[in-house]
């Protein structure tokens, strides 16, 4: 899907910097994916204890030596 963006150029030489990436459609698709994945880790950790009910998880591990 093509989209007309309007970024900040500064924004974008820092971002291409930072990532050792120049091409555009690839830092725009970076970004969205670090923001999606921020956005999914967050709204799961908001999600923490909201259980009471919850039973404790069984858990292997190896017996200690």
């Amino acid at each position: 899907m093509r989209t007309t963006l309007n970024i900040d150029d500064a924004l974008l030489d820092r971002a291409a910097k930072l990532t050792g990436t120049s091409e555009k459609t690839a830092l725009v698709r970076q970004g969205l994916e670090a923001l999606i994945a921020r956005e999914s880790a967050r709204r799961l950790a908001a999600l923490g204890s909201s259980e009471p009910q919850l039973k404790p998880v069984p858990r292997r591990r190896s017996p200690a030596a």
